[in-house]
């Protein structure tokens, strides 16, 4: 993770920054589905039982993958950790039996507490970190960053000055390409770049299997974390997505990888 920040002098920039390198630390710690300690793997083990108390952060997270569940008709999915695990992408070990769940099977009890109604496995992979920019982002402004940017490999939030945003050629990944400029929002990109067997890394829950490695997506949003989320809807719908795009005042950029000039595919 990349973080650039302004607005103060050296001592306090650093400081700034090294609070909003240990936000991000605070959400790979609730979020990870491989330190068994973490929320998502107590929540994997327990909640199908009993209600797990859980940090309020991944309280948000999941309200938002839910959201986002009913919006798009089932195709953003967080309970595919299943899936991944039969695929290798995932250890099977944290994986309840027969776990056949789906997101609208996670109850949120209040703030702190999740109950799933069936058993069901959790990966935020497709969210998580896109969230962790939009915290480090909220600690920078916090503790009064005039302008920044945080970017994590595709997911990236600016504030301030507007700064231009570049992303890959989906068929030439050497080679990066103008998309916009961004003064106060968000944009994440999913891509197939350096996959092997011509797929991409999403996952097609009607098939429940690798989605094919044809383009790249890119979504702007007011947050990184709906942003992230965004890119997998707009791969699996296409322009079917725009009304939920335009519900969340999102565009979509779509690169294909038969390009050899810059042309992009753009809807809301």
């Amino acid at each position: 993770m990349d973080i650039t920040v302004s607005g103060s002098g050296p001592a306090q920039l650093n400081e700034m920054i090294a609070a909003a390198f240990q936000e991000v630390e605070q959400v790979h710690a609730c979020m990870s589905f491989h330190a068994a300690d973490s929320d998502v793997s107590r929540l994997n083990r327990s909640a199908w039982r009993d209600p797990v108390e859980v940090d309020e952060r991944t309280v948000e997270v999941l309200a938002l993958a839910r959201q986002l569940f009913a919006r798009s008709g089932g195709m953003f999915e967080i309970a595919i950790a299943p899936v991944l695990a039969r695929l290798g992408a995932l250890p099977g070990a944290g994986i309840p039996r027969g776990a056949r769940g789906t997101s609208a099977d996670i109850e949120l009890l209040g703030k702190q507490h999740v109950r799933f109604r069936r058993p069901l496995a959790i990966d935020l992979g497709g969210i998580a970190k896109g969230y962790a920019v939009d915290r480090a982002v909220e600690c920078l402004r916090a503790l009064g960053a005039e302008a920044g940017r945080v970017n994590a490999g595709g997911d990236l939030r600016v504030f301030g000055a507007p700064q231009p945003v570049r992303v890959r050629h989906p068929a030439r990944p050497w080679a990066v390409l103008p998309l916009i400029e961004l003064a106060d929002g968000a944009i994440a990109t999913t891509a197939g770049y350096f996959s092997t067997g011509g797929y991409a890394p999403v996952i097609d829950p009607r098939s429940g299997d690798l989605a094919p490695s044809q383009a790249s997506v890119s979504v702007r949003a007011a947050s990184c974390a709906l942003a992230d989320a965004l890119t997998k809807v707009v791969w699996l719908m296409g322009k079917g997505a725009a009304p939920i795009l335009a519900a969340y005042d999102a565009r979509a950029w779509v690169l294909r990888t038969g390009m050899t000039t810059w042309q992009k595919t753009a809807f809301a």
